[in-house]
């Protein structure tokens, strides 16, 4: 199984949203194997991370993934995001321009992914471009924000 996260860069993490999010990672992926893909990117992906490693921590089955939109990121950071993340992936998206990658890749990330969980309340950015996206396909997707006030 493989669930992708998106959020927003600024995110209001709390206890209880955390304990809200393990507590949905263990009832969606049961005792399955699952990979976490991951944009590290922003606060609600420092968050997410954070979820997941908790999860992880009483649950071998589960992988962290960083998805990268950029083939050329420096040695010296992807050698920091070895130590984090079990995996790193690059989408085959060099041939879109480089201004897109994030977009591309979080478009991939949606299509690859059988869960989608997100922290979105506004009706803008690429988290919720990326929540679009996951709606058109018809995936099954949590919002951790949602509320009658943003009405998503």
């Amino acid at each position: 199984m493989k669930i992708a996260f998106f959020g927003h860069s600024c995110f209001q993490a709390s206890e209880a949203l955390a304990k809200q999010l393990v507590s949905l990672l263990e009832c969606v992926t049961g005792e399955r194997e699952v990979e976490f893909y991951l944009g590290g990117y922003g606060e609600f992906d420092d968050f997410a991370l954070e979820c997941c490693k908790t999860y992880r921590s009483s649950h071998k089955n589960a992988s962290l993934v960083f998805v990268t939109p950029y083939i050329t990121h420096s040695y010296q950071k992807l050698h920091g995001l070895n130590k984090v993340f079990d995996y790193i992936i690059y989408p085959e998206i060099e041939d879109k321009p480089k201004r897109f990658a994030i977009t591309y890749r979080n478009r991939w990330m949606v299509e690859s992914a059988d869960f989608v969980i997100c922290a979105i309340s506004q009706h803008r950015g690429g988290a919720y471009q990326a929540f679009r996206y996951a709606v058109r396909l018809g995936k099954p997707i949590y919002n951790l924000l949602l509320t009658p006030e943003n009405g998503l």
